[in-house]
């Protein structure tokens, strides 16, 4: 059984930093790419950022500069880094990874999803 335990959100005023986690649990797999995504009051599920197993990462145009992705391969835990926090980040993150486990075919997971508030 694999899963995903999100941890590191909160409330923080506008300019501030937050760091999300997100630990992969389970036994005898590997982490291929891993996303995090946010949803907003419109309920739109917004990609974030993206991490593959290579360590290429890439930002949605709203968080460039901002936030960055980075995993621990070691410690199975994928890292989301946010600094300059602006109202608009406001939403729920939700981390989502693609793990292969031996002997089966490579599935989507989902973290429990976070709540990240900026005041201003």
């Amino acid at each position: 059984q694999v899963q995903l335990l999100q941890s590191g959100g909160g409330v923080v005023q506008t300019g501030g930093s937050l760091r999300l986690s997100c630990a992969v649990s389970g036994t005898a797999f590997a982490i291929g790419t891993t996303n995090w995504y946010r949803q907003g009051p419109d309920n739109e599920r917004e990609l974030v950022a993206t991490i593959t197993w290579g360590g290429s990462t890439s930002y949605g145009d709203s968080v460039k500069g901002r936030f960055a992705i980075s995993r621990d391969n070691a410690k199975k835990t994928i890292y989301l880094q946010m600094n300059s926090l602006k109202p608009e980040d406001t939403g729920v993150y939700y981390c989502q990874a693609t793990v292969t486990r031996v002997g089966r075919p490579a599935n989507t997971y989902w973290g429990q999803g976070t709540q990240v508030t900026v005041s201003s």
